[in-house]
């Protein structure tokens, strides 16, 4: 790897979403947002339902967009490593799936009969489809 490059891995419990060398990746800490740039001191970090960006080290690669429903960020010797409970490439985001969910989570938020539980869980599912949504526009051409 060359001096001014990170290495960004994202893996979920299914498995690897994402592993390429970067610029730079930004994301949504619990505490706020957060950038990193190569040789950024260790750091270990919470990370909430938001979109991962990652600029790729070729100066023509776009900006990758990676949704993912939190998890935790760990930044040691130019490597980024993000284990997510859900991770999914901009490119691989089923809109209309994300699309339902968001209809179902918003139907659950407005039956006042739904327990406290209920309403937390359809709280989550709305925020992760509406950052699904949202990555998916930026799926490349």
């Amino acid at each position: 790897m060359a001096e001014h490059e990170l290495l960004v891995v994202v893996t979920t419990p299914e498995g690897k979403v994402y592993n390429h060398r970067s610029y730079s990746v930004s994301a949504d800490a619990v505490d706020g947002g957060i950038t990193i740039l190569p040789h950024h001191a260790p750091i270990m970090l919470p990370l909430k339902i938001g979109a991962l960006r990652v600029k790729r080290f070729l100066e023509d690669s776009p900006t990758d967009y990676i949704a993912i429903g939190g998890g935790v960020m760990e930044v040691r010797d130019n490597v980024v490593t993000i284990i997510a409970n859900v991770a999914e490439r901009a490119r691989d985001i089923d809109v209309t799936r994300a699309e339902q969910a968001k209809d179902k989570a918003e139907k659950v938020l407005s039956d006042e009969s739904r327990s406290k539980s209920d309403v937390e869980r359809a709280k989550i599912a709305l925020s992760k489809a509406i950052n699904r949504i949202g990555v998916s526009k930026h799926r490349r051409k």
